[in-house]
């Protein structure tokens, strides 16, 4: 069992090239706009958008897409990667999604994985269905896999928030701690959750994202 979770830490690693530390996801403004101040209160901003983004929409969606990668059904892999392309509020949000999911797409290319030789040109691919052919090519189950989708952003949240609120890197360590129970929760409830009930409808979240896009002075990518 240990080389599915030795290519599991290789996807959720910092250094898997595929830019996730250029993008703040909103944080960046609403620091901006002193909704977010302090520690406290990154760990509230980013929880919520852990709990209503993720785990309504990337992470459920990310269960059916590793269903449909396993079964080889096509049809199945571009309904739920439209789905969640199209579920994005902002056009940031958007573009976010698929430059991250073409990136690792030809990551993915130049390791030789099959899914990934075939799939359309042309065609955008979000971050999930990407990390979810990949988990299935190296057989990481669908619960290390959710977690380790979902901790990889939680990192990557966590290190906008060390430069933008600003916090200490003890500070970090203590926010990723104390945001462990919620990601517990969080992969807990995807599975749980019918077709009906994906979703993710955080206003504040697609605000904050749409101002980003012509803020001032930015750090992160718009």
């Amino acid at each position: 069992m240990a080389k599915p979770l030795l290519h599991l830490m290789q996807l959720v690693s910092p250094a898997l090239p595929v830019g996730a530390y250029a993008y703040s996801q909103g944080l960046e403004y609403a620091v901006e706009r002193a909704w977010v101040r302090d520690m406290d209160g990154a760990v509230d901003w980013i929880g919520e958008v852990l709990s209503h983004s993720m785990g309504g929409l990337d992470l459920p969606v990310m269960l059916r897409l590793l269903a449909a990668w396993r079964r080889g059904d096509v049809l199945a892999v571009q309904h739920w990667n439209d789905t969640l392309q199209a579920a994005r509020e902002s056009r940031e949000l958007l573009l976010e999604d698929v430059q991250m999911g073409e990136a690792l797409l030809r990551l993915l290319v130049s390791l030789e994985l099959p899914a990934a030789l075939q799939w359309p040109k042309g065609e955008a691919i979000s971050f999930a269905t990407g990390f979810a052919m990949a988990a299935q090519h190296f057989e990481i189950n669908d619960d290390d896999a959710l977690y380790g989708f979902a901790w990889s952003w939680l990192e990557n949240q966590t290190a906008a928030a060390i430069k933008l609120v600003p916090l200490g890197q003890t500070d970090g360590q203590r926010l990723l701690m104390a945001l462990m129970p919620c990601l517990e929760k969080t992969v807990a409830d995807a599975f749980k959750r019918n077709d009906d009930d994906i979703g993710a409808g955080l206003p504040g979240l697609a605000m904050a994202s749409m101002q980003h896009e012509t803020q001032y002075s930015r750090l992160f990518r718009s």
